[in-house]
């Protein structure tokens, strides 16, 4: 029988999971499109695999069983599986059709609409993918200067000019890997040394779970300026969930070019570039990046009504308040039960991660305990809070009540100094990782 949520829950029945996963490893090459919902991040033999349905904050697997989930399709949820208002508008733009053969009305509708909320959008690019955005923004950014080399800090997609700085850099030619360079977040006087005349882009998250210091961001937009540098935020976590317009708008500081996807279509696939209408107009005449299904017409309606309900509903502001109860709950308990040396969780309210100290022990072996546990108790975990719309109160209230079943077994499986000997499935994998950490050099080459 399917599991339900519920405390005292056994371990899932994942026998159509494994099935597909069998039927997968014959035919695909790799079996997952993003690592991040590989079985390599989900411990084999505990997790299920496949999901087939979601309402609201919870999915379905292949086998029947339910959970919470914490993940949000890791990051396009911001509203909520089958969220009414934009699924109906969907339904809507599928009655007149999905792609034409000319553009489509909604293409400028969407652009205004952006235009609104985010801060730096003279004007707006639309296009597929993160990783899509990303490289757009990184060769109109070399167009525009007249240069090649770019800093970076972060996870900026697939392409050649970034992946080619990670350990999965096979078949990226060297020439090229030669071109990027990372730098560590909220070290300015690091990018005061490197940047010169070669630098045609730095390229950030403006925050992942550790925040800004005061003033870090304004001061990385002015370096970037006096260098002729354009600096670009990589808003894909930030971007309609720290606030509509995005982190520019949290922090009040702008870019040059900004990139979005995850949250602002809740799921359907679509991606937007904005920035100064002086370098965008180069995609008119000089700077190649189309693509057939940029105006692929049920994104562009799913897009413009996941704006516009994050907007009216106050989303950011939901977001912010009901993670704060998970991210504060979870510390508090971690106290409460004396669990506070091994693990605690950090991170903006929207977006928090439970991290676990190097008194815990193998922190691979250590995640794969509490994610054994936790998806036991009916929550699909992977050490993120990734809030969405609708992430009830009591939602919270029921993965915090996990919490403190799970934490107790954590300490003691800990504190046994074999916590490999009580995972019932294997140790999660790691990704990647970059080849070297801060490798930041120009001027030029240092």
């Amino acid at each position: 029988m399917a599991n339900k949520i519920d405390l005292n829950n056994d371990y899932p029945n994942i026998t159509e999971s494994d099935k597909l996963y069998e039927r997968a490893l014959k035919v695909q090459k790799p079996v997952t499109q993003t690592l991040a919902k590989g079985p390599g991040q989900f411990t084999k033999g505990v997790a299920p695999k496949y999901l087939v349905k979601g309402k609201g904050s919870h999915v379905w697997d292949v086998d029947g069983n339910e959970y919470i989930d914490l993940n949000s399709a890791i990051g396009p949820i911001s509203l909520g599986y089958a969220y009414p208002a934009v699924d109906e508008a969907i339904r809507r733009q599928l009655n007149d059709g999905i792609t034409f053969s000319l553009m489509h009305p909604l293409e400028v509708e969407l652009s205004e609409l952006v235009q609104q909320v985010v801060p730096n959008a003279e004007a707006v690019k639309i296009s597929k993918t993160g990783a899509d955005v990303c490289s757009a923004a990184i060769r109109v950014a070399r167009a525009f200067t007249g240069r090649d080399k770019v800093f970076c800090c972060g996870y900026h997609g697939w392409h050649d000019w970034y992946i080619g700085i990670t350990s999965r850099n096979s078949g990226v030619p060297e020439a090229i890997q030669d071109l990027t360079y990372t730098f560590e977040y909220n070290d300015i006087e690091s990018v005061k040394a490197a940047l010169d005349e070669t630098v045609a882009a730095l390229i950030l998250e403006p925050f992942i779970f550790e925040a800004p210091k005061p003033g870090y961001l304004q001061e990385l937009a002015e370096v970037c300026k006096a260098n002729g540098t354009l600096l670009i935020f990589d808003e894909m976590w930030t971007g309609f969930r720290v606030a509509v317009g995005g982190a520019q708008e949290y922090f009040n500081v702008k870019a040059d070019l900004a990139v979005f996807s995850k949250a602002c279509a809740n799921g359907m696939p679509i991606a937007l570039l904005t920035g100064r209408a002086d370098v965008m107009e180069l995609f008119n005449s000089e700077v190649f990046s189309y693509t057939t299904f940029g105006g692929e017409a049920l994104s562009l309606a799913a897009c413009i009504a996941t704006i516009n309900e994050l907007r009216d509903k106050k989303v950011p502001q939901y977001l912010d308040e009901h993670g704060a109860l998970l991210k504060d709950g979870y510390n508090s308990l971690a106290i409460e039960l004396g669990v506070d040396k091994y693990t605690h969780c950090v991170g903006f309210n929207c977006r928090s991660m439970v991290t676990f100290t190097p008194d815990a022990g193998n922190g691979l072996e250590v995640k794969t305990f509490m994610q054994q546990e936790m998806i036991k108790r009916g929550v699909l975990w992977a050490g993120f809070h990734n809030m969405c719309y609708s992430h009830t109160t009591e939602d919270i209230d029921y993965i915090l009540a996990a919490y403190r079943d799970v934490l107790p077994l954590l300490k003691a499986a800990i504190e046994s100094g074999n916590i490999k000997g009580q995972l019932k499935g294997e140790v999660l994998e790691a990704v990647f990782r970059k080849v070297s950490n801060y490798n930041i050099k120009p001027k030029s080459i240092a």
